[in-house]
């Protein structure tokens, strides 16, 4: 759980394109700050890459918020790529939304130069973080920004002491999940180590460090219903493996928490919340590279 928020090995994106869609929605207030963030340093934008971009939700912002730009969609799963399509069709973006089957960062030199580069929670997969930011530098226009969205602090959903179970379940629940990002991490291919210094690595990709920055979502209790359907992918419905390595009084409550007739579960809970961060680094390539 936490900063992280998904499963981290061996994902079926496709089968998690719906909790990714819910996942967006309920950040939207936060995204949307972040591309203010993103006009500052590049107001006017010819064509910006969202690298990995899942289900296209962030795909679709960003055309929005820069409606001269052209919005490239590069992601691995083809599924995913559909409903990316499909959403700019249905809110008239289609002539400005396109998408590129590739494997990241190598799929990026048939797409042509970016004025911006979205990397939204993915550099983390790519086993060589440091070769893969100086490959996305390079395909960046001179001048242009890579908006990189790594870091920040666990989310939280619930009060410390839930009246069931032992308290402070959410910080068992982010143990366990940092146990399952160093396994993915371990397990991805061409891995090297790397200090998550992500300033540092921009600078060490060719780039000037322009700010780093932490944006807050604060959504509090009652849980509106889309943040309610976020809160219950986190914990669990549909998706194994989260309460791996829990003791079995902390299992036990994780499944109070997911089943809907549970009076103590997530769907009748009137103190759901939504409390996250998320820290977003950007570089800008020089304009005579």
């Amino acid at each position: 759980m936490g900063a992280h928020e998904h499963e981290h090995s061996h994902a079926d994106w496709a089968e998690m394109s719906a909790s990714l869609e819910r996942r967006a929605a309920a950040y939207a207030p936060m995204t949307a700050r972040i591309i203010e963030q993103v006009r500052a340093a590049q107001p006017e934008p010819r064509r910006i890459v969202d690298a990995g971009s899942g289900p296209g939700v962030v795909t679709r912002a960003l055309a929005e918020a820069f409606p001269s730009a052209e919005v490239v969609a590069v992601d691995a799963t083809q599924a995913l790529l559909d409903l990316t399509a499909r959403r700019a069709e249905r809110n008239g973006l289609g002539d400005r939304v396109r998408t590129r089957l590739a494997e990241l960062p190598a799929g990026l030199a048939d797409v042509g130069d970016a004025d911006v580069i979205w990397l939204g929670l993915a550099l983390h997969h790519l086993g060589d973080q440091r070769a893969a930011l100086a490959e996305f530098a390079r395909h960046l226009a001179p001048g242009g920004v890579l908006v990189l969205l790594e870091g920040g602090l666990p989310a939280r959903y619930l009060p410390r002491d839930i009246g069931i179970g032992t308290p402070g379940l959410q910080a068992r629940l982010d143990a366990a999940d940092a146990a399952r990002f160093n396994e993915m991490r371990a397990a991805l291919p061409d891995v090297k180590d790397e200090a998550e210094d992500w300033g540092a690595l921009l600078t060490a990709a060719g780039l000037t460090h322009l700010e780093t920055r932490t944006h807050l979502l604060d959504l509090p209790a009652p849980a509106s219903a889309t943040v309610r359907a976020h809160v219950a992918d986190v914990f669990g419905r549909g998706r194994g493996g989260l309460r791996e390595g829990l003791d079995a009084d902390d299992a036990a409550t994780v499944a109070r928490l997911i089943d809907p007739d549970d009076e103590a579960g997530l769907d009748h809970r009137p103190d759901v919340f939504l409390l996250a961060t998320q820290t977003v680094h950007a570089g800008r390539k020089r304009k005579d590279a």
